[in-house]
């Protein structure tokens, strides 16, 4: 909200009152190149507004009436802090103009903000996240908020909205033009409410994402009040990790059809997310320093995951014979996967390997960051070769798994001094 400018002499009707009559208003400056002036005449006084247009020159508009004998309707009689607020649209509202914007039709309401932050996101976003950004306001904002003024969003409104998100079943995929369906889960669990609050908490940053990109760079909203005092849920985006055993993921790979078992040896072999194997292409795999070079990720940036021998000969295997613009992974008719298309083959194959409680594809990639964790890898080493900037979504997750690792590593690496006990004295060990 722009800083409100104070004046003894017309910031209040004592002060005006004290003035002389002049044909030139008395003005005070409330920003850069901006004045508010007051005129005062016979019958009382008008709001001036006087802005720099370059060249020395000014452009001097009478916009409305003072308070100084009829009370403030924040229309037409103003007082000096009204008066302030409508200087500051009108100047802006010429700036659009100066600069070929044109003005919204009709009240700026969530649907439009939205709308804009969408095409916004087109620039800088990955896909992924534009299309789960867009997932989410079609589905979860715009039923309940996209038709109300942005101006006018409460945090009551907000909150109650953030508490209902929470509280729906998951929404499964519905036909065009069918009512929408529900999976039916039992909401007092523990662990859905858990999940119901994230993604609950995922959606509202959504929506606080595109409202502050209009707040911070229009002037269609004037505060963020509103919605920063919204808070997310607290406690619930740690969610238990579920991750195979070795001999649970050797009976997984059996239990695939053989071009299924190649794409889920390749996630085993790299932790890469579905997305970002389905891109791998022949010239990805480097045999000479034995790595593979993810280009599409889910945060935009490039990395090389480093390979063991088991997955340098994996992949050796995919690429022998292939153009370097050939897909590494590929179904049996020798179409890219695309997305979803592991989906049913993956349960499947999860059912006829017995594994209990079930896992997802996503869940290799869980897999592949236990067991490195706990076989000694360090985190900032599997967090590189994850794609994170850095640890902290991996000590989240994984942290730990860790912990045994760590106590080992002491054990074997600190520092020994040759200490001995002194005397006869020995300490008592407990039972």
């Amino acid at each position: 909200m722009a800083k409100r400018i104070k004046s003894t002499k017309l910031d209040s009707r004592a002060a005006r009152a004290g003035l002389k009559q002049s044909p030139k208003p008395y003005y005070q400056a409330i920003d850069r190149g901006l004045h508010l002036g007051y005129r005062k005449g016979k019958r009382g006084g008008k709001w001036v507004l006087r802005s720099y247009v370059g060249n020395a020159d000014y452009d001097v508009q009478t916009f409305a009436t003072a308070d100084d004998s009829l009370d403030a309707d924040g229309a037409t009689v103003l007082d000096f802090w009204q008066a302030q607020t409508k200087a500051r649209d009108l100047h802006q509202a010429k700036q659009r103009r100066a600069a070929g914007i044109k003005e919204p039709d009709g009240p700026y309401t969530v649907k439009t903000c939205m709308a804009e932050y969408l095409e916004s996101l087109r620039d800088n976003a990955t896909p992924s996240t534009i299309l789960d950004a867009e997932k989410r306001i079609n589905a979860l904002i715009l039923p309940e908020l996209g038709t109300l003024e942005c101006e006018a969003l409460t945090a009551p409104v907000l909150q109650d909205w953030h508490r209902n998100l929470a509280k729906q079943q998951p929404r499964l995929r519905t036909r065009k033009g069918k009512e929408q369906q529900y999976r039916d889960l039992d909401m007092s669990d523990r662990e859905i409410k858990r999940r119901r609050k994230s993604s609950a908490n995922r959606t509202l940053t959504v929506l606080k994402a595109a409202l502050n990109r209009t707040w911070r760079e229009t002037d269609h909203i004037r505060s963020d009040d509103a919605w920063r005092k919204v808070k997310p849920f607290k406690n619930v985006e740690a969610a238990r990790v579920r991750y195979l055993k070795v001999d649970e993921a050797q009976r997984l790979i059996n239990a695939c059809e053989p071009d299924l078992r190649d794409l889920v040896q390749g996630a085993l072999a790299t932790g890469a997310r579905y997305g970002e194997l389905c891109a791998m292409v022949a010239a990805d795999f480097d045999p000479d320093n034995g790595s593979v070079h993810v280009r599409q990720s889910k945060s935009g940036k490039d990395r090389h995951v480093v390979l063991t021998d088991e997955g340098q000969a994996l992949f050796g295997r995919l690429t022998a014979g292939r153009l370097g613009d050939a897909p590494i992974f590929r179904k049996s008719t020798g179409q890219r996967w695309l997305p979803s298309h592991q989906g049913r083959p993956f349960a499947a194959a999860v059912t006829r390997a017995k594994i209990d409680p079930p896992i997802s594809f996503h869940g290799l990639r869980h897999t592949y960051a236990s067991l490195a964790i706990m076989n000694g890898a360090p985190l900032m080493v599997v967090a590189e070769n994850l794609g994170h900037a850095d640890t902290r979504m991996v000590e989240k997750h994984y942290g730990h798994l860790a912990r045994q690792y760590v106590a080992e590593t002491i054990r074997a690496t600190a520092p020994q001094f040759g200490m001995t006990e002194a005397g006869n004295v020995k300490p008592m060990r407990s039972g």
